[in-house]
C-alpha cells in the first residue's frame, strides 16, 4: 500500500509517498480502506517536528493523520457488528502509535472500537472532518461543565474545533459569544450563537463571560474577561496562572466511541454542520499542508487515498 510519510522533519515537501506492507487485522481490529483523511493542525506539528516537544519518542519515518473515513476490508477475531464493505468513520489515536501508522494511508488497521458506521447521508470527506475536531470540542465542554444559560466565549469559531464547540454549547442551552475568522461572520452566525465577534475584536473589552473555550488558541488573553470561578479550556499548553478561584485547563483528546457516534449522527441529520474546503489525492499531501498552513480556507483540507 501507499502512505504519505515524513522521512525527515521539515516543510511540506517533507511529505512523500512510500510503499509499506498491507496491514492485517489483529484480534479486535478492522482494516479500513481509507477514502478520506483530514489534514489537521496536529499533522503539521508531526511533519515539521514540533511534535517532539510534546513527545520526544517520535522519530521519523512517521505517517501523519488521525481522522479517517472509508470502508472495512478485513475484520479481526472477536469483532462484531462490522463486516467487510461497511462504511465507517473513526479516529486513529495517533499518540498510541507515534507515527508507525497514520491516516495518510491507503489502508489502516485499528481497533474496531475506534470507528463507527457512516450514515448513508454522509460522504466520506465530510465524515472524516468529524472525529478529532468534534471529540476535542465535546471534551472541552465536559471539562468546563457549564450550567445552562451561562455565557461561553468561543474563539476560532470558524475553525472545525471552534465551530463544533459553539454548536455543542448552543445545544447545551448556553449563551455563546463566538469569534469568527476573517470575513466568516455569516457562517459563525449560522451556528445559532448569540453574538458574533470579528477576528480583530478586542477581547479585553468584552462584557464579563462565565467561561471560555479558546479553540485558536490565543492563550490567557482570551480569558481576560472571564468571571471569577470560571474555567478556560485551551487546545494547546499555555503559560501563566489563572486568577484566583478560576481554572485554566488544556483539552487532550481521547477516543470516545459513544460521543463520536452521536456527533456523526447529528451531522448526518443536519443538527451539526462541518465544512470541507478541498479534497486532494494522497500524492498531493505536501500541497494539502501548504494550503492548511496558509490559512483562509473555509473548512478542512481532506486527502483522498
Amino acid at each position: 500500500m501507499l502512505v504519505a510519510e515524513v522521512a525527515a522533519f521539515g516543510g511540506p515537501d517533507a511529505l512523500a509517498l512510500a510503499e509499506r506492507p498491507d496491514p492485517v487485522a489483529g484480534p479486535g481490529q478492522v482494516v479500513v480502506r481509507v477514502r478520506a483523511a483530514t489534514v489537521n493542525p496536529t499533522d503539521i506539528g508531526v511533519r515539521d517536528g514540533s511534535v517532539v516537544r510534546r513527545r520526544p519518542d517520535v522519530r521519523p519515518p512517521v505517517v501523519p493523520g488521525w481522522d479517517l473515513a472509508g470502508e472495512v476490508v478485513e475484520v479481526g477475531e472477536g469483532v462484531e457488528g462490522l463486516e467487510p464493505g461497511r462504511r465507517v468513520v473513526g479516529m486513529l489515536y495517533w499518540p498510541a502509535h507515534r507515527g508507525a501508522i497514520g491516516a495518510y494511508s491507503e489502508l489502516v488497521a485499528l481497533d474496531a472500537d475506534l470507528v463507527v458506521p457512516t450514515p448513508e447521508a454522509l460522504d466520506d470527506p465530510t465524515a472524516a472532518t468529524i472525529p478529532l475536531n468534534a471529540l476535542t470540542a465535546d471534551q472541552a465542554l465536559r471539562i468546563i461543565d457549564p450550567a445552562p444559560g451561562t455565557t461561553l466565549l468561543v474563539t476560532g469559531a470558524s475553525g472545525a474545533v471552534g465551530a463544533f464547540g459553539a454548536q455543542f454549547a448552543v445545544q447545551r442551552g448556553l449563551r455563546v459569544i463566538a469569534q469568527a475568522g476573517r470575513d466568516d461572520e455569516d457562517f459563525v452566525a449560522s451556528l445559532g450563537v448569540e453574538e458574533v465577534l470579528p477576528r480583530d475584536a478586542d477581547l479585553t473589552a468584552l462584557d464579563e463571560v462565565d467561561n471560555v473555550f479558546d479553540a485558536v488558541p490565543l492563550g490567557p488573553v482570551a480569558a481576560t474577561r472571564m468571571a471569577r470561578g470560571g474555567t478556560a479550556v485551551f487546545t494547546r499548553g499555555i503559560e501563566g496562572e489563572p486568577p484566583e478561584g478560576s481554572r485554566y485547563e488544556v483539552v487532550l483528546v481521547k477516543p470516545d466511541r459513544a460521543a463520536l457516534q452521536r456527533a456523526v449522527a447529528d451531522v448526518a441529520d443536519g443538527l451539526l454542520v462541518t465544512r470541507v474546503a478541498q479534497v486532494l489525492p494522497l500524492a498531493e499531501a505536501a500541497r494539502a499542508h501548504e494550503l492548511a498552513e496558509a490559512g483562509g480556507t473555509r473548512g478542512k483540507i481532506v486527502l483522498a487515498p
